[in-house]
């Protein structure tokens, strides 16, 4: 997969930075696949780096986490679940990577500021955010897209538009979702204005062992990354000639 995107964004002359898990911890059933686990699955981020030159990106869970991971991995990325966790954010933060903070679903946007003065104790001030929706009743996100311009005056942001489209634990112990909205939200997110998108991609969802029910299929990518990159021209141009 990393080899695919990557000669696609490449065609696109579009910065890429690969993610993947050593350990998804969040599944909602104990039966889930979870990983290789944090040494191993380090040990297998850092190989891919090598190898193709991609700067990587991989969740941490624990405090005793980050260092190992910080090894493997050029970013280290808090999950919204867990971004209100100070000893987890003190500790990604002290390792002096690069820190991407998923917003809670159930957190307002400009309470990020509160998960950035955090970071900002350590020293570090390599972050960015994350929006992957907010909680919308049961089993249900929904995005508003004031909160990419609200937490931009904060950092730069991004867009996950595979996890906003996620219906969680809505599929008997697994996580179900409408990838058919992908290309919509995504869409509005980058006229609104942001720093990037996060799209989980696989060349085929229905075998995917984690997140396949919201991932967008590879075959999907390229005509999705241009349609985003001439709406990101054409909102820049707006931008000027207002």
């Amino acid at each position: 997969m990393a080899d695919a995107i990557q000669r696609i964004t490449s065609d696109l002359s579009v910065p890429y930075i690969f993610k993947a898990s050593y350990d998804k911890a969040n599944r909602t059933s104990v039966d889930s696949f979870r990983g290789p686990g944090l040494k191993d699955g380090t040990a297998i981020l850092r190989r891919l780096a090598e190898s193709t030159g991609l700067p990587v990106l991989t969740d941490v869970h624990e405090p005793s986490q980050c260092e190992i991971a910080a090894e493997g991995a050029d970013v280290l990325q808090i999950p919204a679940f867990l971004c209100r966790q100070t000893d987890l954010l003190l500790a990604a933060g002290k390792t002096g990577r690069a820190i991407n903070v998923k917003k809670g679903q159930f957190v307002a946007p400009w309470d990020m500021k509160h998960t950035i003065g955090k970071l900002l104790t350590t020293g570090n001030n390599r972050f960015f955010l994350t929006e992957r929706g907010a909680s919308f009743g049961y089993n249900n996100l929904v995005v508003d897209m004031r909160s990419l311009p609200i937490m931009r005056r904060l950092a730069p942001v991004v867009f996950d538009g595979t996890h906003s489209v996620q219906t969680p634990s809505a599929a008997n112990g697994v996580s179900g979702g409408q990838p058919e909205f992908i290309p919509v939200l995504t869409r509005a997110a980058v006229a609104a204005g942001l720093d990037g998108v996060f799209l989980e991609v696989h060349d085929n969802p229905a075998e995917a062992k984690s997140d396949g029910a919201n991932a967008l299929d590879l075959k999907y990518l390229r005509p999705l990354l241009e349609t985003l990159l001439a709406i990101h021209e054409a909102a820049q141009v707006k931008a000027v000639s207002q």
